[in-house]
């Protein structure tokens, strides 16, 4: 967790948009129009959605969010490969601009709401879904969005993203089935998660894309821009210095405003991201106010012992720890197993085991984490113990294949809590090394035939990596490994990570959801390790990976997806592809006392930052005190 969670919450209201699911209730598979979808039971709101039960009805609009975030950016599309979207844009999902067919619960795991669709429906053999569109919704043009949008966004995203391409490639077609009425077809049954996320499908303007500028040139989806594009949501561009700022205003007449996901959020009337260097000089900003109103807290000794500013000795500022319940992301120094120096699987068992957590949570944080041990961290999904029952009949075809410690032990983390383990640990660290055809030679582990000396360059965007690099670094060097870091500017980080251009990132994180599905292709399957761009940053090309994540696609129900799931997580950890990090279990946030704020926020997502709203008096109360402070 770093600057990135700030640009999170600030863009999507710290909305889990990456998530999907994998399990339909049997009170749906009937062919009838439903509104609410959900994966794991039934919505806790019915039928009779009117708004989500934390938020204020009567939240007063107005006023202006300030957000900070690192780094630059050059493009207003999102969807491709190529350029750096600007903030308030997202890659998956609609971000503030565009609206998807449904919108994805804040408050519930693998539940969405209607949106540009008022319901949807699906055969019991699951072989397609249909939506239908609401006839209110309209985009900033007052032009109706249709069918043929639905059905053009389909192909486009599925031909140009990554992500939408692996979520959405079991979806062979978008058809016109009524006036309001879009069926999509599948080429397999039982992807008992795919007809409800096909409402996560983002809906772009045909008509604007396949329209001309200002200066008579064909617009090109395929390509970056910097003409703010037409949307459908809550906000629009209205200001932007190239690179630098930008600048949302909310649309007064938008269409869903009444829609029960909108009903008392999305209140402010502007949205201001301001870009810094990095995510030190933010945090320099937030202290002096008028640049960042709210800061989720990534360092953990940053929120212990620099929180000392005159703003919050006034009281002016304030902060919070709200816990979660959606489970925790894998974060990890992600290996990058396209460079031959990681092929070798006790290679990075052995890098796993030079990790001292325990040392470093104590000195650099605090005390502040818990390891995470499971690419499901969290609740049912993880892992644990040695496989039985139906988990061990998945793995069972496949054990010629895996590791035979898998079905005899438990998976366990190196634990450096004597100095005696860690010593137990650097030797066995060697040894592994030593079979795998590296043995240490005047104090440089190099390869056993050609001489060369292991090397591994840690990649990272922002000071704050050197932090969590470095103790990893020396250990690494004790053991005879040239390791160093490279800090880049993001617009390159964004770059090289997209190519696959690196040996280890210093930090990167993989939310998942409480109902696993189609999107495992884009983290885990050899295709996506051969797909610029795509989530599979470790480049994961294994056959029983494949198998497995496909398992967990066709789960048959909620049983079945769990021990397909395990036996997932089971196989990514014994094969150290990934030397895991750490997690919180909360989203710590600091604010400057200009908003009112609803009593309950959202425990599945911790915060809803789209649920505050402006209070005139407190900020009047600020800027008077501070000057610049709105």
């Amino acid at each position: 967790m770093k600057a990135c969670l700030n640009r999170t919450i600030a863009a999507a209201g710290m909305a889990a948009v990456l998530l999907s699911g994998a399990w339909m209730p049997a009170h749906a598979e009937d062919g009838e129009w439903h509104t609410s979808s959900a994966l794991i039971g039934a919505s806790k709101y019915g039928d009779d959605f009117k708004q989500y039960d934390y938020v204020n009805p009567n939240a007063p609009k107005g006023g202006t969010l300030n957000t900070t975030t690192s780094g630059t950016f050059d493009s207003f599309n999102p969807y491709i490969v190529p350029g750096n979207p600007a903030a308030g844009f997202a890659g998956f999902g609609g971000g503030l601009l565009y609206d998807t067919l449904m919108e994805q619960s804040v408050d519930e795991g693998s539940v969405s709401h209607p949106l540009v669709a008022d319901a949807y429906k699906f055969p019991a053999d699951f072989s397609s879904a249909t939506y239908r569109l609401d006839p209110r919704a309209k985009w900033h043009d007052g032009q109706p969005i249709t069918v043929d949008d639905v059905i053009w966004s389909f192909k486009t995203l599925k031909a140009n993203s990554p992500l939408y391409n692996k979520y959405y490639a079991n979806v062979t077609e978008a058809v016109a089935t009524g006036e309001r009425e879009v069926t999509f077809h599948f080429d397999q049954k039982g992807n008992r998660e795919l007809p409800k996320i096909m409402g996560d499908l983002v809906v772009l303007p045909k008509h604007w894309w396949e329209g001309t500028d200002a200066s008579g040139k064909k617009r090109d989806i395929t390509r970056p821009t910097q003409e703010p594009p037409l949307g459908s949501a809550a906000y629009k561009i209205s200001s932007f210095k190239p690179g630098s700022e930008i600048v949302w205003e909310r649309v007064p007449d938008y269409w869903g405003a009444q829609l029960p996901v909108k009903v008392g959020r999305e209140n402010f009337d502007k949205r201001r991201y301001i870009y810094f260097l990095d995510d030190n000089a933010a945090w320099q900003a937030f202290t002096k106010g008028g640049f960042q109103d709210v800061r989720a807290e990534s360092s953990a000794k940053r929120w212990a012992t620099e929180y000392t500013f005159p703003a919050f000795q006034a009281g002016d500022v304030t902060k919070v720890e709200y816990a979660t319940t959606s489970g925790q992301p894998m974060q990890a120094y992600v290996m990058n197993s396209r460079r031959p120096q990681f092929q070798d699987p006790r290679v990075r068992k052995a890098l796993t085991m030079a990790f001292d957590f325990e040392t470093m949570n104590r000195n650099i944080f605090f005390g502040a984490y818990k390891r995470t041990d499971s690419y499901f961290e969290g609740g049912e999904l993880a892992s644990s113990g040695i496989p039985q029952g139906k988990e061990l009949e998945i793995l069972e075809p496949f054990r010629d294949k895996l590791p035979p410690e898998l079905f005899t032990q438990e998976f366990k983390l190196p634990l450096y809590d004597t100095p005696q383990a860690g010593r137990e640990n650097l030797r066995g660290a060697v040894q592994l090394f030593k079979e795998a055809g590296w043995v240490n030679r005047g104090g440089k582990m190099v390869n056993e035939k050609t001489g060369e000396q292991f090397t591994i360059e840690f990649l990272g965007n922002d000071p704050i990596d050197e932090r969590v690099a470095t103790p990893f670094i020396d250990s690494l060097r004790r053991l005879g490994i040239d390791a160093t870091l490279r800090i880049i500017d993001e617009s390159q980080y964004i770059n090289r990570t997209r190519s696959f251009d690196f040996d280890m990132l210093a930090l990167s994180g993989f939310q998942q959801s409480q109902s696993p599905g189609n999107e495992q292709r884009d983290f885990f399957s050899s295709k996506a390790a051969d797909t610029p761009g795509s989530r599979n940053l470790a480049g994961i090309k294994d056959p029983v990976v494949d198998a497995l994540v496909e398992r967990v696609i066709f789960a048959t129900d909620r049983d079945d997806l769990l021990a397909a799931t395990h036996a997932l997580d089971r196989v990514l950890l014994w094969n150290y592809y990934m030397v895991p990090q750490w997690h919180l279990g909360k989203v710590r946030i600091a604010y400057w006392n200009k908003f009112g704020i609803p009593e309950k926020q959202p425990s599945y997502i911790g915060v809803d930052l789209d649920s505050w709203w402006i209070d005139k008096d407190k900020e009047a109360a600020l800027a008077a005190k501070y000057k610049g402070v709105n």
